[in-house]
C-alpha cells in the first residue's frame, strides 16, 4: 500500500499524525490542499487504499471490501508507529474512508498504536442511501481511455458535479492524480476496475444488515467526532445526521451549501472547518 506523507513541522518524527482516507474510486492525493494547510502543525498521511493510485491491485477482487481496508490501515499505523511513536492520532475519512475510520474507531479491542482522538466523517454515516449506491454502481469499474488530461478531467466532471463548485485549475489538479498512462499511449483511470466486483454483488438486504452493524460501531466510538455533509448529498441524509448527533459520540454536523456527495475539502471554508476541529481552534475545537 502506497501512502503520501506531508510534514512541514520541522520535526520528521512529529508525534501528532492525521490520516486522511479517500473515497471509493479516489486516491490519497485528493487531500493535497487539506494536507498543505495541516502539515505546518502535524504529520499528515494520505494512503492510496489497495487497488487505487500507486498501491498494488488484489489478485482476488472479492477482497475489495471495508474489513480488508481496515486491516491494511492497522498495518500502516503500526508501521508509522514503529518508525516514529505516535502520541496523537486523528482520522479524516471521505465516504469509504469515513467508513474505514468508523470501523477502526468503533471496535475498542483493535490494536491501534493509540486511540483515535478526533474523527471527521465526510459525507458518510452508518446509514447509506440505496439510490446513491445504485448511482455510483452505474459508473464504477469502467475503464475508459482518454487522449489528454483535460479530456479525462472533463469526463470525470460529468460524473462528479456533486462535488460542488471548483475552479478549472482546482478540478484539473484533482483530476491529475486520477489517471495513469497506458502502455500504448493515452490515459485511463488510476484504479483496478475489479473494485466494482464486490460492490455490484451487494444486495439491498445485505446493505440493510450492514447498516445495523455500522450503527453498533458508531455507538461505541469514543473519539470526538465531526460530520461534514454536502447539503445536496444523496448518500448521507439529514435524518441520518440528526441521529448521529443524538447517539454514540453525538457528532455535530457542518453542512456545505451547493455541494452534494462529497465535499472535496479544497474550498477554503471546508478546509477551515476541518483545520479548526483538528487543531483545537474556534468552533469544533478544544
Amino acid at each position: 500500500m502506497a501512502y503520501w506523507e506531508w510534514n512541514a513541522t520541522g520535526n520528521p518524527q512529529h508525534p501528532h499524525v492525521v490520516v486522511c482516507a479517500h473515497g471509493l474510486s479516489r486516491q490519497g492525493r485528493d487531500f493535497d490542499t487539506l494536507a498543505r494547510a495541516l502539515c505546518p502543525h502535524v504529520r499528515v498521511v494520505c494512503p492510496d487504499v489497495v487497488g487505487r493510485g500507486r498501491s498494488d491491485w488484489l489478485a482476488d477482487p472479492l477482497g475489495y471490501q471495508i474489513p480488508l481496508y481496515a486491516a491494511d490501515m492497522l498495518v500502516l499505523l503500526a508501521h508509522l508507529h514503529q518508525g516514529a511513536p505516535l502520541q496523537t492520532l486523528d482520522w479524516v475519512g471521505t465516504s469509504m474512508g469515513g467508513l474505514i475510520g468508523l470501523v477502526l474507531c468503533g471496535q475498542p479491542g483493535l490494536p491501534l498504536p493509540v486511540p483515535v482522538r478526533r474523527l471527521v466523517l465526510n459525507d458518510v454515516g452508518p446509514a447509506i442511501e440505496w439510490q446513491a449506491i445504485e448511482r455510483i454502481g452505474r459508473y464504477l469499474g469502467q475503464a475508459p481511455r482518454f487522449g489528454t488530461l483535460r479530456q479525462a478531467a472533463d469526463a470525470m466532471w460529468e460524473l462528479s458535479r456533486g462535488f460542488g463548485p471548483h475552479t478549472p485549475q482546482q478540478w484539473l489538479e484533482l483530476s491529475r492524480h486520477m489517471v495513469r498512462p497506458l502502455p500504448d499511449g493515452g490515459l485511463t483511470l488510476h484504479y483496478d476496475p475489479a473494485i466494482a466486483v464486490p460492490y455490484r454483488a451487494m444486495a439491498r438486504e445485505a446493505a440493510g444488515a450492514g447498516e445495523a452493524q455500522l450503527w453498533q460501531l458508531y455507538d461505541q466510538i469514543q473519539a470526538r467526532t465531526l460530520v461534514l455533509r454536502g447539503a445536496q448529498s444523496d448518500l448521507l441524509s439529514p435524518q441520518t445526521t440528526r441521529a448521529m448527533g443524538e447517539r454514540g459520540p453525538r457528532a455535530p454536523t457542518v453542512e456545505f451549501a451547493g455541494v452534494g456527495h462529497a465535499p472535496t475539502l479544497v474550498a477554503p471554508d471546508q478546509v477551515a472547518v476541518v483545520q479548526s476541529f483538528l487543531l483545537g481552534e474556534g468552533e469544533g475545537g478544544a
